[in-house]
């Protein structure tokens, strides 16, 4: 008869349990969301390359440039060679180009704009000047002209003046266009990138199997808007360093304060960007509310041009738009070195936006 032996019991200690920390869920949903950027190739020269070749075009085309020639049209008559000698013994002899034509095809020329003046004898000894006070070449070649006639006949400036060319960098046309390139590729890829990717997610059923996982929302919203601050910090770098190397620019600013104003403008439009996608269904919906959102502010908010062309009326309603905030907080640092403390009025009015909108998102977002 067999005596069954007894199998000692070994003692199993169980597994130490791995807890997750309470940010753990958004360092993940972040370092998932910079990887994404490896199957979208194409979004990385929209956000990084687009922007350096918008620079070069509009940098190039405004350059700063000499003044052009003044075209001058002579009415065929007495006094013909009289007005060509002045204008050649004039110092600035180099800036006429005169040409002598009948009084037709002088008038004709400048009606269909070869010519910015057309000069012609009054049978006195004096001038008649035919100008256009809608152009404003017109209006300078007149008086560019007058002077240059009014001095070879001998009139005499009573007091005496000094001229000093002065072309420094700062008031370029460049100079003013960086920061708002810079302000504008915040906004478009803030809200593009944001807006554009959660109406795809939630398109294709991704946010619904989210609501499944035990990640919080607040956890998912702020990684999607952190993403643009590592971005935004390539993007400010590079567009800066193209400014400073190919167009001399003078950055007066802090780096660490511009970015700061940078991370600020990128979370702004982050926030407006969820807030904008937060209920959209369709692809086609939030392209035609982020078109909605954006248009007003790239028109009037002096990403281009200054918005001191608008009425005065309506500049507290532009000053209001976050992109405006955006672009002055980004000059006034990076072209007058404008301490941080003194924006606070633009860092109030970004902040105020991008928390609004967040806040906003997180209570109307909707998962399917």
């Amino acid at each position: 008869m067999s005596v069954a032996q007894e199998t000692p019991i070994k003692t199993v200690r169980p597994a130490s349990i791995h807890r997750n920390g309470r940010w753990s869920g958004y360092t993940h949903l972040l370092e998932a969301r910079m990887l994404e950027l490896k199957r979208e190739p194409e979004v990385v020269f929209w956000v990084f390359a687009f922007p350096l070749l918008l620079a070069v075009g509009l940098g190039i085309a405004f350059r700063n440039k000499p003044a052009e020639a003044v075209t001058v049209a002579i009415v065929a008559g007495n006094n013909t060679q009289a007005v060509q000698g002045m204008l050649a013994g004039s110092p600035q002899h180099d800036l006429f180009k005169p040409k002598v034509l009948s009084a037709s095809e002088a008038k004709t020329g400048f009606r269909l704009g070869k010519f910015d003046l057309v000069v012609e004898s009054d049978g006195q000894g004096g001038f008649v000047y035919r100008y256009d006070p809608a152009r404003p070449e017109s209006v300078l070649a007149k008086s560019e002209v007058n002077d240059a006639l009014q001095a070879a006949a001998g009139r005499k400036d009573a007091v005496a003046s000094t001229a000093i060319e002065s072309s420094e960098p700062g008031s370029r046309y460049i100079d003013f266009l960086i920061p708002g390139l810079l302000g504008m590729n915040l906004m478009n890829s803030g809200m593009w990138g944001i807006g554009f990717a959660l109406v795809d997610m939630r398109q294709r059923k991704v946010l619904k199997r989210f609501v499944g996982t035990p990640m919080r929302r607040s956890d998912f919203l702020l990684a999607i808007m952190s993403s643009r601050i590592v971005l935004m910090i390539i993007e400010v770098g590079l567009l800066l360093i193209f400014g400073v190397l190919f167009f001399h620019m003078r950055v007066l600013g802090s780096i660490f304060v511009i970015t700061l104003i940078g991370a600020l403008g990128a979370l702004t439009f982050g926030g407006i960007g969820l807030l904008t996608a937060s209920r959209a269904q369709k692809i086609e919906s939030i392209s035609g509310l982020m078109n909605a959102v954006m248009m007003p502010m790239w028109i009037l908010s002096g990403s281009f041009f200054s918005y001191e062309r608008f009425p005065e009326i309506v500049h507290p309603l532009i000053k209001a738009l976050p992109l405006t905030a955006l672009n002055d907080a980004l000059r006034a640092s990076i072209l007058e070195g404008t301490p941080l403390l003194q924006q606070w009025p633009r860092l109030l009015v970004m902040g105020l936006w991008g928390g609004g909108s967040f806040v906003l998102a997180l209570k109307w977002f909707r998962w399917r």
